[in-house]
This record gives structure tokens, sequence and C-alpha cells, in this order.
């Protein structure tokens, strides 16, 4: 995900101040990952400096002096362009169980144990996420969900490649 655009979408509802916008990014996108307030800063800053948000002034308290931030006409610009453009699907065409697969049979090492061993974390995995799923609100459900259907097709590929494991390594081995 491209934190920077998405702190961009956030500070589109309301002018605001860095705090907020950082519990505003964790409480949406960051439940697994939260910002650390010196990547929320630094995006800010570069924001400013790209003239994408600007300063509304700052206000001085009990600790550091607040700066309120707002979306400038071209960052309103670059985060519709942003949402508007299909991201490309990630391949991982050169996934490390890929690599691993491919080595174990240049090896002659079991690449069938391989796999099985995978598929049983795969399978963990699922069931955690299916476990934390029960009772969780709609945004956690659907976030669950699409780390489920990345592993199924995960899946799928390790029984693909353990069905046509003696093909591959013909074809590792004497190309």
């Amino acid at each position: 995900m491209d934190n920077s655009r998405a702190l961009l979408g956030l500070l589109s509802v309301e002018p605001t101040y860095g705090y907020d916008l950082k519990h505003d990014y964790d409480r949406h996108f960051g439940r697994r990952k939260p910002l650390a307030y010196g990547q929320v800063y630094s995006t800010l800053a570069r924001m400013i400096r790209d003239g994408l948000i600007r300063t509304l002034g700052e206000e001085s308290g009990g600790g550091p002096d607040r700066k309120r931030y707002e979306v400038t006409g071209e960052g309103r610009e670059v985060l519709r362009r942003w949402m508007h453009t299909p991201d490309v699907p990630s391949e991982a065409l050169q996934s490390n169980l890929f690599a691993k697969t491919v080595i174990a049979l240049l090896l002659d090492d079991d690449a069938e144990s391989l796999l099985d061993a995978q598929r049983s974390e795969h399978m963990d995995r699922m069931r955690e996420h299916t476990r934390a799923k029960r009772g969780a609100d709609l945004v956690d459900v659907l976030l669950h969900d699409h780390a489920l259907f990345h592993i199924e097709a995960d899946l799928r590929w390790i029984d693909l490649t353990a069905a046509r494991l003696a093909e591959l390594r013909s074809a590792v081995r004497f190309p």
C-alpha cells in the first residue's frame, strides 16, 4: 500500500494535525502495522515539498508546536489520479517458495517435503485468519478475507507444483 497516498486521502477529508492523521491512518489501515510518528511527519514534509499539502499555521501549547495541514489543489488532483488508476496485480514471479523449490530440485533434495511443509504453514495461517474473522467488524473481516484469498492462491500453486515436480526437475536440471 502507498502510505503517502493513503495519508493524502485521509487529509483530504478535512484539514488536521499530524498526530490526528497518524491515528486516523492506524484506525483505517494500520491495524496490523501502525505507522511510526516519524514516518508520518517525514511523509508530510515530502508532501509539503512537492506542493501536495500546506500548513495552515502553528499552535503552541504545553508541548511542541502543532501544525495543521490541508491538501492543495495539486494534491487533490494527484489523489484523484491515484485512486482511479488501477494497480498492476502483484505476480510474485520470483517468490522465495519458487526459489526454494527450484534449488531443492537442483540439489536433488526433497522438494515434495518442502512443499508439504509450506502447505501446512499456509493451512495454519488460514485457520488463524478464519478464527480472527469470528466476531470481527466488517473492516477486519474484509482484511482477513483478502489474506485468505491470497493464501488459497498459494495453496493452488503448491498443489499444482507438487503434481509437476518430476517435470520441473527435468526442466531445471536439463534445460
